[in-house]
C-alpha cells in the first residue's frame, strides 16, 4: 500500500501540469524569427534545447534518452551530421543502425520535440577528423574549408544529400515535421582570418548554397560574427549572457552551452558544478536570450575508432545532465529541469518585450520582463562571489554569490540558481566480473583458461606491403584505414664497420608526431613512448644490441583519433618523421633516408578476428600458457551478460592499450595504463566565480578512463563474445564487468530556500488555501522502483554530502517517522521543510532537512 500525505500527494498534480506544459508542442509549416525569438507559426518561443548525438548512443537507447530529455523540460534536440561515417567511401552512403539519422529525428518527433539539425558538414565534435571523411583529403587540388571549388562542389553535395534526405521523409517543419533549424558551417569564426580574404568569399557561398537548398526553416551560423543575411549568427561558450547578434532583426541563440568538458587520454575528468551552469542559463535569459541548447545533454560514447583529437577518451559522457550510460546525473539534472520550469512561467513575459535594466549595486542587476497586459518577470543577479542584499519593488531579498533568483511575478523568487532544490544519486558499480559460460556463478576474474590468443607478427607480415626511398607521412600512407603503420629496415653488420659493433650497446633515436610509436629489435620489444593531447611531437632513444649479420628494426606508429579542431587541421601530419638514428663510438648513422618496407594495419585486421562469424576458429590457440604482459596479442573469450536491465561496463584494468570488440561491434579503444596527473583535482570545486574546463577536475593520479560501456544492445543471451587486441602489454585475466545503477537518492533543502511553485502562475493549485514552502523531492530512477529504505534523514543542522550525511548540533527527533510515512512504498514523494512538519528541535536557527533513501524493484 502506497502511503502518502496530502502535501505528498499535490506536487505529483503540480509536476503533471508542468510536464504537461511541456510536453504539448504541435509541428507548424512556418518558421521564421524575429529580433526577440524563432517565431513558430505566428508565435514567438521560448526554446530550451539539448544535445544527443545518435552515433553516440543506440537505437535502443534513443527513446529513453529523448525522453528524461523531455521530461527535463527540454523543447529541441540538437545533434550534428557526421559526414565520414555516412559517406565512408566516395558516394557509398551508409544510414543503418546507429546512423539511422531519419529514425532518431522520427524518434524525437514522437516524443513532441524540435528537432535542430546541424548538418555542418565540418562538426568538429572532439570526432575523428572533424567529421570529414578521410578520401576527401585526397581529391586533387582540394583545401577544406575555404573558397575552393573542388570543396565546395563536395560540400554541397553531401549538405544536399541530407536536406533532400530529411525532405523524402517530410522531416521539415515546413512539411509539417520536427526540424525547425538548421546549421551551416561550424565555428568557422574561430579560425576564418587563417584563410584570408578567401574566407569571407567562403561563408557568404555557404550561406547562399544553404539558402538555395530551400528547407523553409532558418540557417544558423555558430561562432560567426559575420553571418550575412538571414543567416542567425548564435554563440558557443560557457556563457553567451554578453552575447548579441549582427542585427537588430535577428535573435540572441545560444547554440552550445558546454555543460562539462570532454575527457582526454592522460588527462583528469572535468565536470561542471550544475550551480554554475544553472547561473550562465538564468543569465542567458534575464539578458534577452530565448533560445538556448546544452552541449552536451547526454554525450555518450566514442565507439570504434570515431574519436578525434587527438587523444580523445572514448567516454564522451561531458558531465552532460545524463549520463554515458543513460542515468540521470544528479543533481545537474534535476536542477535544470527546474530552473526550465520557472524559465517557462516567463515565457508569456519573455516574448512580449526586452528587458528592461537596474542597477542595484556593484555587479547587482535586475532586469524586468513587463508587459501592458499585465505579465511580469524579473532576474535578479548577483555576480560577485559574496552574498549579498538588495532592494527591489520596495522588497529586500538575499541574493546569494554568484546567482541569479527569478520572480515569475516580479514578486516572489520561486528559484535561485545556487539552491539546489532537486535530488541527487549516487551512481554505483555493481562488479561482477564476468558470468562464464556453462555457470550461473560470478567469477571475481576471467580465469586464464576461458582464453584463446593469437600473436600479432612483428612487423611486415601481409602480402601488400611496399617499399619506400625513405620515411612516409602516416596519414598520406593509412588514409586512416587503421590506428597502425609499420616502418620496417633491415641492414647487415660487417667486419668493416667498426663504429657498429655486434654485441655492444647502439642508441637508438626515433622522432615522429605521433600519437604512439613501440620499436622493435629483431623482434624484440625494445620500448615505446607516447604523446599527449597537448604534445605535437614524441621521440624514442633506447639503448639496443645489434648483431652480427642482418638486423631489423620494426617501428610501430599508432594515431588515437586524428586532428579534429584549427585551421588547416587536416594537414596534421602523423607518423615516423625522422631522423631515425643509430649512434656508437661518437659516430650517428642516419637510417631515415634508407629503402624501407611499410604495412598499413595489422594482420589480425585483414583476418577480422574481431569478427564472430569470421573462419578464423582454427587459429587460435587455449594452451594453458596464456601470454600476459607481451605487446601485439589478441585476446578471444566467451561470456554470459549480466543479468538484468541496468547497463554494463567492462573495466580493463589489467591492460594497456588496444581496442575491444563485443560480438564483432567495437566498444572503443582502451587505455587503463595512461593515468591523470597527480596534481589539479580537489574534492569539491566552488561553483563562484567563472568556470574553465581546467577549474574542477577529478580523478587525479588514476586511469583517464577506466570503465567502458557497453550498450545492452550489443550483448546477448547466451554466449558473448570478446575480442581485444592489445597492443602495449596487458593481463585480460584481471578484466572486470560490472553494472551501473543508482545507489542512494539523496537531497538536503534549506528552510530558506524559494518556494518551488507560485500560485499566481497556477491558480490550480491555490484551492490548498497556502503557499507551499521549500519542499525535499525524491523519485526512483526506474519505472518499476519504489523506495524501500530511508537511510538517513535530520531536520535541523545536518551536515555532508550525499551518503556521507550526519547529524549536527540539532535534529527533529520524529524526523525518521515522518519521512518514512511520506515516502516508503512510493515511486516518489515530497516532504516539506517546516517546523509544522517536523517542530522545531533549534529555536532561531536556520534549518534544512536532509534525506537519503534506496529504491527497489
Amino acid at each position: 500500500m502506497k502511503r502518502c500525505h496530502h502535501l505528498c500527494r499535490l506536487l505529483p498534480l503540480w509536476l503533471s501540469l508542468v510536464i504537461l506544459s511541456f510536453s504539448h508542442i504541435s509541428y507548424g509549416d512556418n518558421v521564421t524569427y524575429d529580433h526577440r525569438a524563432l517565431v513558430i507559426n505566428g508565435v514567438r518561443r521560448v526554446l530550451i534545447s539539448g544535445s544527443i548525438h545518435y552515433p553516440r548512443s543506440t537505437p535502443e537507447m534513443w527513446p529513453d534518452l529523448i525522453q528524461k530529455a523531455k521530461n527535463g523540460g527540454l523543447d529541441v534536440v540538437e545533434t550534428y551530421i557526421f559526414w565520414n561515417l555516412h559517406e565512408p567511401v566516395q558516394g557509398q552512403y551508409d544510414f543503418e543502425g546507429r546512423k539511422d539519422i531519419v529514425k532518431f529525428v522520427k524518434t524525437v518527433a514522437e516524443a513532441g520535440l524540435y528537432v535542430h539539425l546541424r548538418i555542418g558538414p565540418y562538426v568538429c565534435a572532439e570526432w575523428n577528423y572533424g567529421g570529414f571523411p578521410l578520401w576527401l583529403h585526397f581529391i586533387p587540388g582540394i583545401k577544406f574549408r575555404t573558397d575552393n571549388e573542388p570543396f565546395k562542389i563536395e560540400m554541397q553535395r553531401f549538405t544536399a544529400k541530407i536536406v533532400d534526405l530529411m525532405k523524402q521523409e517530410n522531416l521539415y517543419a515546413s512539411q509539417g515535421g520536427p526540424i525547425i533549424l538548421s546549421q551551416i558551417e561550424n565555428e568557422y569564426g574561430n579560425i576564418d582570418s587563417a584563410y584570408g580574404a578567401a574566407a569571407q568569399r567562403y561563408i557568404q557561398w555557404s550561406a547562399s548554397m544553404a539558402l538555395s537548398l530551400d528547407t523553409g526553416v532558418p540557417w544558423v551560423m555558430c561562432q560567426q560574427s559575420d553571418a550575412p543575411d538571414p543567416i542567425i549568427n548564435t554563440c558557443n561558450g560557457f556563457y553567451c549572457d554578453q552575447f548579441s547578434p549582427n542585427s537588430n532583426n535577428k535573435p540572441k541563440m545560444w547554440t552550445e552551452n558546454w555543460s562539462g568538458w570532454f575527457l582526454s587520454f592522460g588527462g583528469s575528468a572535468p565536470y561542471r558544478p550544475p550551480q554554475d551552469l544553472a547561473f550562465a542559463v538564468a543569465r542567458f535569459f534575464q539578458r534577452g536570450g530565448t533560445f538556448q541548447n546544452y552541449y552536451m545533454y547526454q554525450g555518450g560514447t566514442n565507439f570504434g575508432r570515431t574519436t578525434g583529437g587527438p587523444f580523445i577518451a572514448t567516454s564522451y559522457d561531458y558531465d552532460a545532465p545524463i549520463d554515458e550510460y543513460g542515468l540521470l546525473n544528479q543533481p545537474k539534472w534535476g536542477h535544470l529541469r527546474d530552473l526550465h520550469k520557472v524559465i517557462k512561467q516567463c515565457e508569456p513575459a519573455l516574448i512580449a518585450t526586452d528587458p528592461a535594466y537596474t542597477s542595484l549595486g556593484q555587479n547587482l542587476e535586475a532586469h524586468v520582463y513587463k508587459t501592458s497586459s499585465g505579465a511580469c518577470a524579473a532576474f535578479l543577479a548577483n555576480i560577485n562571489t559574496q552574498d549579498a542584499t538588495v532592494k527591489f519593488n520596495g522588497k529586500t531579498y538575499q541574493l546569494p554569490g554568484w546567482s541569479v533568483s527569478i520572480l515569475p511575478d516580479c514578486k516572489n523568487v520561486v528559484y535561485n540558481t545556487a539552491q539546489i532544490n532537486s535530488q541527487e544519486t549516487t551512481s554505483e558499480m555493481r562488479y561482477l566480473s564476468s558470468i562464464s559460460e556453462g555457470t550461473d556463478q560470478p567469477l571475481s576474474r576471467l580465469s586464464s583458461s576461458g582464453w584463446s590468443y593469437i600473436k600479432e607478427p612483428v612487423g611486415i607480415s601481409k602480402a601488400d606491403a611496399f617499399t619506400r626511398n625513405g620515411l612516409v607521412e602516416q596519414i598520406n600512407t593509412t588514409a586512416d584505414a587503421s590506428d597502425y603503420l609499420w616502418y620496417s629496415i633491415s641492414f647487415n653488420i660487417t667486419m668493416g664497420e667498426p663504429w657498429l659493433v655486434s654485441g655492444e650497446q647502439t642508441l637508438l633515436h626515433v622522432e615522429s608526431l605521433g600519437h604512439v610509436l613501440r620499436a622493435f629489435v629483431n623482434g624484440f620489444y625494445v620500448g615505446g613512448v607516447m604523446g599527449s593531447a597537448s604534445s605535437a611531437k614524441i621521440s624514442l632513444s633506447k639503448l639496443i644490441i645489434l648483431n652480427k649479420g642482418k638486423n631489423t628494426i620494426d617501428l610501430l606508429s599508432a594515431t588515437v583519433g586524428l586532428q579534429n579542431y584549427g585551421a588547416f587541421f587536416d594537414l596534421s601530419g602523423a607518423g615516423v618523421t625522422g631522423p631515425v638514428t643509430l649512434s656508437a663510438n661518437g659516430v650517428t648513422f642516419d637510417l631515415s633516408s634508407f629503402v624501407w618496407t611499410y604495412q598499413i594495419g595489422l594482420k589480425g585486421q585483414d583476418m577480422s578476428l574481431f569478427d564472430v562469424s569470421d573462419d578464423s576458429a582454427s587459429l587460435w590457440l587455449s594452451d594453458s600458457t596464456l601470454p600476459m604482459n607481451v605487446p601485439l596479442v589478441w585476446y578471444k573469450t566467451q561470456f554470459k551478460a549480466p543479468a538484468g536491465n541496468d547497463p554494463v561496463a567492462i573495466d580493463f584494468t589489467g591492460m594497456g592499450k588496444g581496442e575491444a570488440w563485443i560480438n564483432g561491434q567495437s566498444i572503443g579503444r582502451f587505455w587503463p595504463t595512461y593515468t591523470a596527473p597527480l596534481s589539479g583535482c580537489s574534492n569539491s570545486c566552488n561553483y563562484k566565480g567563472a568556470y574553465s574546463s581546467s577549474k574542477c577536475l577529478k580523478n587525479c593520479g588514476k586511469p583517464s578512463q577506466q570503465l567502458y560501456h557497453v550498450p545492452r544492445s550489443f550483448l546477448k543471451e547466451g554466449a558473448n563474445t570478446m575480442v581485444l587486441f592489445e597492443e602495449e602489454g596487458g593481463d585480460p585475466t584481471k578484466i572486470s564487468f560490472a553494472t551501473r545503477h543508482t545507489g542512494s537518492l539523496c537531497a538536503h533543502v534549506s528552510e530558506m530556500h524559494p518556494a518551488p511553485v507560485n500560485f499566481e502562475v497556477y491558480p490550480e493549485l491555490a484551492a490548498s488555501k497556502q503557499k507551499l514552502g521549500p519542499m525535499v523531492h525524491l523519485t526512483c530512477p526506474g519505472p518499476d522502483q519504489l523506495i524501500n529504505e530511508i537511510k538517513f534523514v535530520s531536520f535541523g543542522t545536518p551536515q555532508g554530502t550525499c551518503g556521507s550525511y550526519s547529524h549536527g548540533k540539532c535534529s527533529s527527533t520524529n524526523a525518521l517517522s515522518v519521512v518514512q510515512q511520506a515516502c516508503v512504498g512510493t515511486s516518489s514523494c515530497s516532504v516539506p521543510v517546516s517546523i509544522k512538519a517536523f517542530g522545531d528541535p533549534c529555536r532561531g536557527v536556520t534549518k534544512s532537512l536532509a534525506i537519503e533513501a534506496t529504491c527497489s524493484s
